[in-house]
């Protein structure tokens, strides 16, 4: 019982800081995303390029270096995720979209950086900062859906009530439910939520299991009958001998599920972590060979 509550306790901790976790980094692509967006603007307005194609001429002495200054703080705080992300992909031997990115940005930054200091070529600073900010915001969406099915795992564990009605004789105590064990008689309510699986010793019922096996209406429970921990009671109050409890009930199965599909690779996954390792392998090498070509 000490074992099961510890467990119980260690599995709210590890999804407690999972969720906040993916949390903190959704809201920290999400703030890079709008800061590396405003700061982009003046950068487009700026650039000869842009500033043609809307039909615009807006220039001064030391344009250029304001794009310096712009694209360096968004090249240094919005391309952060993507500078660390190369070197924890190199560090495990897996090259992958963080490095692409990652190269991609330094190149344009750096060589655009030179041209304004006097290398002959043009610059690519509106390219740089306009990849950093879409790629910003991919991840910021990824996130979100990531804290979304996070959501619907604390939603799940949220369903299990902290106490039951424990019977004993005549009367009852209310104890928390990692106390309950195979075999005890509890007391479960009108309106409440069922604190284990079990069997209904006494008493019949609609029983609300809609958020557990998508049920659209109550389900008539009789006695005999098996219910679910997390559903609701009806109108009526209910014996039930409880049968299973915490990692071995109905409702921690499906959480577990959900995590470990959560957690596990899919094929498409594996494929697309392949594809981009070899994209990323091909694209810096012909970037190489190209370079070499044009200066030699």
């Amino acid at each position: 019982m000490v074992n099961q509550e510890h467990e119980h306790r260690h599995n709210d901790n590890k999804d407690k800081n999972q969720s906040n976790h993916h949390k903190h980094m959704m809201e920290d692509f999400k703030r890079r995303f709008w800061i590396s967006t405003i700061v982009t603007i003046p950068i487009l307005l700026l650039s000869p390029l842009i500033q043609s194609l809307l039909g615009l001429d807006f220039s001064f002495p030391g344009r250029d270096y304001v794009m310096v200054v712009l694209s360096t703080y968004i090249f240094f705080y919005g391309g952060w995720p993507f500078l660390k992300g190369i070197y924890d992909e190199l560090s495990d031997k897996a090259p992958g979209m963080m490095t692409l990115i990652a190269v991609a940005i330094s190149v344009a930054y750096f060589y655009s950086t030179a041209v304004v200091f006097g290398l002959e070529g043009r610059f690519f600073f509106w390219e740089l900062a306009t990849l950093i900010d879409v790629m910003l915001l991919g991840h910021w969406l990824e996130m979100r859906s990531v804290m979304g099915a996070s959501r619907a795992l604390e939603k799940l564990a949220q369903l299990m009530p902290d106490t039951a009605h424990l019977k004993k004789g005549n009367e009852t105590e209310d104890v928390k439910i990692s106390e309950l064990e195979a075999g005890d008689l509890i007391l479960v309510k009108a309106g409440e939520k069922i604190p284990a699986d079990g069997t209904i010793k006494k008493g019949n019922s609609y029983i609300d299991e809609s958020m557990l096996t998508g049920e659209s209406k109550p389900v008539e429970k009789e006695t005999g009958a098996e219910v679910i921990g997390g559903s609701i009671n009806g109108d009526s109050v209910l014996e039930v001998e409880v049968e299973k409890t915490g990692e071995d009930s109905y409702l921690n199965k499906v959480i577990r599920l959900v995590e470990e599909a959560q957690e596990a690779k899919s094929k498409t996954q594996r494929l697309a972590d392949v594809a981009a390792k070899w994209l990323t392998v091909i694209s810096i090498s012909v970037g190489t060979v190209t370079l070499i070509y044009w200066l030699f």
